[in-house]
């Protein structure tokens, strides 16, 4: 598994207002042993009025159906038995949208 990787994942249910559910993911480092980092993605595009979301259209490189928001404020180690299937990947522009925004609410 590669970063830029689209995964189907199952998060399953977390409470709040976490993501939760089979959703696609964006792996975003495979971490060392049986977690990786992903962020999760949601067809719901009331999502883009947050800060540090990125906006995915549908194409046959990433595998996606729907127009998706990349939810990166929702960051988050799972266990790769979550990793269902993988469906596509990002494009270099897109990883570096993801990135620039990640580092920026991190603060680094």
């Amino acid at each position: 598994m590669k970063k830029g990787e689209i995964w189907i994942v199952d998060i399953g249910s977390t409470g709040g207002h976490e993501q939760q559910g089979i959703r696609p993911a964006v792996v975003i480092a495979d971490v060392v042993g049986s977690v990786t980092t992903i962020i999760p993605c949601t067809s719901n595009l009331d999502s883009l009025r947050f800060p540090f979301t990125v906006q995915l259209e549908p194409s046959l490189k990433n595998g996606l159906s729907f127009a998706s928001v990349v939810v990166i404020f929702q960051l988050r180690a799972i266990d790769k038995k979550k990793l269902k299937a993988k469906i596509g990947f990002l494009g270099k522009t897109e990883i570096k949208e993801i990135d620039v925004m990640m580092k920026k609410m991190l603060g680094i």
